[in-house]
């Protein structure tokens, strides 16, 4: 039997599910990670459909393609893939494919501190990872600069319900946009996993509304707006932790109109470059100086660090280079496959779990 695509994947989670893939998918052209991943969301989006539609994924998926790098500093490049764009950048990500090339020997690594550089389609992202009797046990990656685009900027979300009609927000970049809110703003709502699917609608309902009335601009990245929304809130009586967040992923395009489309994948981790854009807009408040670090945990309880390291310009605004650390772990190896006769080429979607 022949198939149309035969793909090698490592299956990898930091409570969010990360695949990784090692081989199959053929040349991409593109003078940069960045080229390549634009030449696959204008000319191939089939094969990111592929990987994270069903039956292959599910609305909590993401997704790296390993490629050469074209850096000549990077030991390796990486597209990442999620279900509703092509991020310039992801720290969870990140990490998984760091652990991946390690742990699979496609990166030589030794015992200790292992130093490299990775190319994300937002560029060269250094990378310290810790190695433990020949596992991954940390990774640290330094982030390109983060900074805040809105502050305390009040917004007028419908819908929500129990009388909130207008949220108060934060709008940074952290290698995405996000909007994020304090949740004490909506106080029958707890960051634990039984809250998920009130987290998501809230928080499906809040990214519409500041991609309507909040304009953004990355010049390096024209057109790319407000794609990722984040609660969170400040912990004084956790010893693992300084602030606790849930961040939803959508999972297609929110409609004020149709309730069915308030709904979004809650991040499993506690989101690398949420934790950045936390960062830089904490930095910008004066919650934290350079030098300064704080603790994010995620609805899973897993913790991430970040640390701000230096304040930079940033085409004339103030911003930080975060680092953030963190872990994965490999849970298994997969060869996809399409048969030529499948009628669901680039896989499906189902209301009953995608927007």
């Amino acid at each position: 039997m022949s198939f149309k695509r035969f793909i090698n994947c490592v299956e990898t989670h930091d409570g969010e599910p990360m695949r990784v893939v090692t081989g199959g998918v053929g040349h991409i052209p593109g003078n940069s990670v960045y080229e390549m991943a634009e030449y696959l969301r204008t000319q191939d989006d089939s094969l990111r459909k592929f990987l994270l539609r069903e039956p292959r994924g599910y609305p909590p998926m993401c997704c790296n393609i390993l490629v050469p790098p074209k850096h000549p500093d990077a030991a390796a490049g990486f597209i990442i893939m999620e279900q509703v764009e092509y991020p310039m950048m992801s720290g969870g990500n990140t990490i998984s494919v760091a652990t991946v090339l390690l742990e699979t020997g496609i990166i030589p690594s030794h015992e200790g501190l292992n130093e490299f550089n990775l190319e994300a389609p937002a560029g060269l992202i250094g990378i310290k990872a810790m190695v433990e009797n020949g596992k991954v046990t940390a990774v640290t990656f330094k982030n390109v600069p983060a900074f805040a685009e809105y502050l305390d900027k009040e917004i007028a979300v419908p819908h929500i319900g129990h009388g909130v009609e207008k949220v108060v927000v934060d709008v940074a970049w952290g290698g995405m946009f996000y909007v994020m809110a304090d949740v004490n703003q909506f106080p029958w709502v707890q960051l634990i996993p039984e809250h998920g699917r009130e987290i998501a609608r809230i928080s499906s309902l809040i990214l519409k509304a500041a991609q309507d009335q909040l304009p953004v601009e990355n010049p390096d990245y024209p057109g790319v707006g407000i794609t990722i929304s984040q609660l969170f809130k400040s912990v004084d009586d956790d010893p693992e932790a300084d602030v606790r967040n849930a961040v939803t992923v959508a999972s297609g395009e929110v409609d004020f109109d149709n309730p069915a489309t308030w709904i979004g994948a809650l991040d499993r981790c506690a989101c690398d470059t949420g934790t950045c854009a936390r960062l830089a807009a904490m930095h910008a408040k004066g919650q934290i100086k350079v030098g300064g670090s704080f603790r994010n945990k995620g609805v899973l309880d897993v913790v991430y660090k970040g640390e701000c390291l230096e304040e930079v310009d940033f085409y004339g605004k103030k911003a930080v280079i975060p680092a953030i650390t963190g872990r994965s772990w490999i849970y298994g190896f997969n060869n996809l496959i399409l048969d030529p006769t499948d009628p669901f080429q680039e896989g499906f979607t189902v209301g009953d779990i995608w927007a």
